[in-house]
């Protein structure tokens, strides 16, 4: 039995709404972590190193589910990473101790990574074979994420203020909830395609690396994340000590993930009206100075400085789909590999420097961490030149 095209629409919707709800969980954390911090009685960097295993966790691993996924037609993953990331992120504000908080973190943290290689995996499939389609699908697949991350950190800080860290455990309810109606609405891909055959996996990761596209892709996508996790891990430390409010803090960061959002819905239309390499050259570029503006303005001019946070969280975030869809183009027999490797891996190599970055920035100051960090995608922006551009289908 083959689905209809009404069928697959629908399965990308439910898919999109999976992912906002996935990375509302995954937002949760950092604008509270000054507070769970202050209750359990450890310093920034131990939280930079709490944060940063959360992020390791929840992208380090994608590839290697993303490989798995690519050998199975089931929709496992799907279902039980949005199970995890429902249950144990909430729980974690509540954790007696550090040990449980970390374990929390951790298994709320492989939640995340087991969903976002299959599910974007199945975005593409379900999206067939027409490119600007996919890249439409896949720009709205990203930007509900993104709002989800930036929602997350909004809800946790404003429940955290009004009603306390303990309270939070209670939002599992919205992702459980959810998971029982993708059941009914995202079918198995065994009704459009046939058993894949099974891939080795040292030959599989190995023609990835050894792919020039694919590594330079990898390059950018590290850079893009940079910004965005030092931006959300450091600043609510900064903030925090200039005696702004759990809800001021969830705010900020929900004002830069929204905005960056906005630049993911946007990036395929304007992709289409100029060039991928015009979207990845303006996106690396434009942080720079955006950030020096920011450090001039926080503390004098603050709400001025938040117009400024916004904008970098769009540039930052507005190369994303481009860099996805051009991923899988790439190598579009592993689409959810490629996607653990774009939306995951390369996340998981900058959360293994931001548990280093965080003693650093304790040391000699946040915004001049974030100003020297800013200014490597504007120089790594040199490795678009050798990209190649795919045509319209």
């Amino acid at each position: 039995m083959e689905i209809s095209v009404k069928q697959t629409k629908k399965a990308i919707l439910w898919l999109c709404l999976a992912h906002l709800s996935c990375d509302i969980y995954t937002g949760f954390l950092n604008p509270i972590m000054p507070f769970i911090a202050a209750k359990l009685g450890f310093s920034m960097a131990v939280a930079a190193v709490i944060i940063s295993v959360s992020h390791i966790c929840s992208n380090m691993f994608q590839p290697v589910f993303g490989f798995i996924a690519d050998n199975i037609l089931h929709r496992f993953f799907i279902f039980w990473g949005l199970i995890l990331v429902s249950v144990f992120i909430p729980l974690a504000p509540n954790a007696p101790n550090i040990t449980v908080l970390l374990m929390c973190t951790i298994l709320g943290s492989l939640g995340s990574s087991f969903f976002h290689p299959q599910s974007m995996g199945f975005v593409s499939k379900f999206s067939g074979t027409n490119s600007h389609e996919c890249s439409n699908n896949m720009g709205l697949f990203i930007s509900l994420g993104s709002l989800g991350f930036a929602f997350g950190p909004l809800i946790a800080a404003l429940i955290t203020q009004t009603l306390g860290l303990g309270v939070i455990s209670w939002t599992s309810i919205l992702g459980l909830s959810l998971v029982s109606v993708m059941f009914l609405f995202v079918p198995k891909l065994s009704l459009i395609e046939k058993k894949p055959e099974h891939k080795e996996f040292i030959k599989t990761f190995k023609e990835i690396f050894c792919c020039n596209q694919m590594n330079l892709l990898i390059l950018i996508a590290m850079m893009k994340s940079l910004i965005a996790n030092s931006c959300s891990i450091l600043l609510p430390f900064l903030w925090k000590g200039m005696g702004y409010t759990p809800f001021y803090i969830g705010s900020a960061l929900f004002l830069f993930i929204f905005a960056g959002s906005i630049g993911s819905f946007l990036s395929p239309k304007l992709e289409s009206i100029t060039s991928s390499k015009f979207v990845l050259y303006f996106s690396m570029w434009a942080t720079f100075p955006m950030m020096i503006a920011f450090a001039f303005t926080y503390k004098a001019h603050p709400c001025l400085s938040m117009i400024i946070f916004a904008i970098i969280g769009f540039t930052s975030m507005l190369a994303q789909p481009v860099t996805m869809v051009l991923a899988q183009r790439a190598l579009p027999q592993y689409k959810s590999i490629v996607a653990g490797f774009i939306n995951g891996f390369c996340w998981g190599i900058v959360a293994l420097c931001m548990s280093v970055l965080g003693a650093v920035a304790q040391r000699y100051g946040i915004m001049p961490v974030l100003v020297s960090l800013s200014l490597l995608p504007a120089i790594c922006s040199y490795a678009v030149k050798y990209l190649k551009e795919y045509k319209e289908n």
